[in-house]
């Protein structure tokens, strides 16, 4: 019991000191991710000695955090907004990853052997630690993107926000098939054809059974969200999470992509289902997905030791600017070849959005788990380069996208009071009375809205007043406004 106590005492500690570092960091910039993760680091065995050390733990407590992570991102993830950059974002998120892959790998072999040790003696190895690396983490672009409140020009938001959405299970796919190749290549009596002929039906397998999962009950809970009547949004929040579970452990049982199988699940239930009172799953969703990132970069900075991480530091550092200056582009730019309408310098936006974060790291724990050898230098060399990619690209995008003139001002957050409306009403907006608002007079009347704008409510000082027409207004009052259709 003591022990219980002991370790939420030091788990809450932990994640109030994150939140603290989180808040003093962003005043420079700093990704929210990368202080969690140095967070981990200094509580850490190499820092004041909270020592952590059971990879299998980490790989599953991780896998449970990803499974929310990549259920949320779907959920948010919209048809209308990405529509228009919809092939761009799956070629990203495929084609750009077997390229990335194979730069990096070749790379590896060819360039950064002499200095990587044990993790350069074949080609499987290095093509195993690029595919590791291959993805754009979808923890750390939604972080920057949505932490900084970063809106890009020429859709590239939605395109970024599809492409490491869906990337993660073809890094994730690549990483477990190269891992099982290694394995039955090192247990012998297994030709190279027959590893690789193993390895290609069970990359079918996995992308087959994980799309059919996530189309089925995609379609199953359709028919349950609109068939069944709870109580309250808690419920409806609760259902939707026991949704992404079950998305999960079925397609796990039936030897499918969980992640697959969640993303696309989510996506469906997103933009396909009538969810009763969605603004506050969504809200829901939102809060326990920064936990779970929260929980998971502490975690695998826990799990660090930067005392044996100086002996791969350069060949990390190598792999990380080859990947960022060379492989990155040279895959955006190649899978985005037939694309005429985005321009260069957002290609080149696109291009420098290669982050990386929890995704990768968790992927490096495979090798370990599996007992590969060199898989404690591959998780090293990962984090290594994890951390690079979060300092200069996580640090550098706002501005850059600033500079580019590839970003824009968000509109002011609307102030609602606490009012929540299903979004078939309307748009909620809210106002500030001015002088020049009332020069045609002073009564809410006089304003002459516009058809189909209703004033809620009117906030004078600390006191909320029922509007009506006759009412007079002040300089200063604080209008929420209603947009919707009018049958008047």
């Amino acid at each position: 019991m003591a022990l219980t106590e002991n370790l939420l005492l030091l788990a809450s500690i932990l994640v109030l000191c994150a939140l603290l570092v989180n808040k003093f960091g962003n005043r420079f910039g700093a990704p929210s991710l990368l202080l969690f993760l140095l967070l981990g680091m200094l509580a850490g065995a190499d820092g004041i000695g909270l020592r952590f050390d059971d990879y299998e733990v980490a790989e599953s407590i991780g896998h449970f955090a990803m499974t929310i992570i990549i259920f949320s991102g779907g959920l948010q993830t919209s048809f209308k907004e990405t529509r228009p950059v919809m092939w761009q974002g799956l070629v990203l998120s495929t084609f750009g990853v077997l390229l990335t892959i194979l730069l990096t790998g070749g790379f590896i072999f060819f360039a950064a052997r002499p200095y990587t040790g044990v993790i350069g003696g074949s080609v499987l190895t290095c093509l195993l630690l690029a595919a590791i690396m291959s993805s754009t983490d979808s923890a750390s672009v939604f972080s920057i993107l949505k932490g900084k409140r970063l809106h890009l020009r020429e859709n590239l938001g939605p395109m970024l926000e599809l492409e490491s959405g869906s990337n993660d299970p073809m890094a994730y796919l690549s990483t477990i098939i190269l891992v099982r190749m290694i394995t039955l290549l090192k247990g012998g009596g297994v030709s190279t054809w027959s590893a690789v002929g193993s390895a290609a039906l069970l990359f079918i397998l996995q992308v087959a059974i994980g799309l059919a999962v996530g189309f089925v009950v995609g379609y199953g809970a359709k028919w349950l969200l609109e068939k069944i009547n709870l109580d309250s949004s808690a419920l409806y929040c609760i259902l939707v999470l026991s949704i992404a579970f079950f998305v999960s452990g079925l397609a796990t049982l039936l030897k499918g992509n969980s992640l697959v199988a969640l993303y696309l699940s989510a996506i469906m239930i997103s933009n396909r289902v009538h969810i009763p009172q969605k603004r506050d799953v969504l809200k829901f969703f939102d809060g326990i997905t920064w936990l779970m990132q929260l929980l998971m970069f502490l975690m695998l900075g826990l799990l660090a030791r930067p005392s044996q991480m100086k002996d791969v530091a350069l060949p990390a550092v190598l792999i990380g600017l080859f990947m960022m200056f060379v492989a990155r582009p040279a895959s955006v730019f190649v899978s985005l070849l037939p694309d005429r309408k985005t321009s260069f310098k957002a290609k080149a936006l696109v291009s420098w959005v290669g982050l990386k974060g929890a995704g990768p790291i968790l992927f490096a724990l495979c090798p370990v788990v599996a007992g590969i050898e060199g898989g404690a230098d591959i998780f090293n060399m990962v984090f290594c380069i994890t951390l690079l990619s979060l300092l200069m690209q996580g640090m550098t995008l706002p501005p850059l996208a600033k500079r580019m003139n590839l970003s824009y001002d968000a509109d002011p957050e609307v102030n609602t009071f606490g009012v929540e409306l299903p979004e078939e009403v309307g748009m909620l907006r809210d106002h500030v009375v001015v002088e020049e608002d009332l020069a045609e007079g002073d009564t809410l009347r006089d304003l002459s809205l516009p058809h189909g704008i209703r004033v809620v409510t009117v906030r004078r000082n600390d006191k909320f007043l029922v509007p009506h027409g006759s009412m007079k207004l002040m300089p200063g009052d604080q209008l929420l406004i209603i947009m919707g259709d009018s049958d008047d």
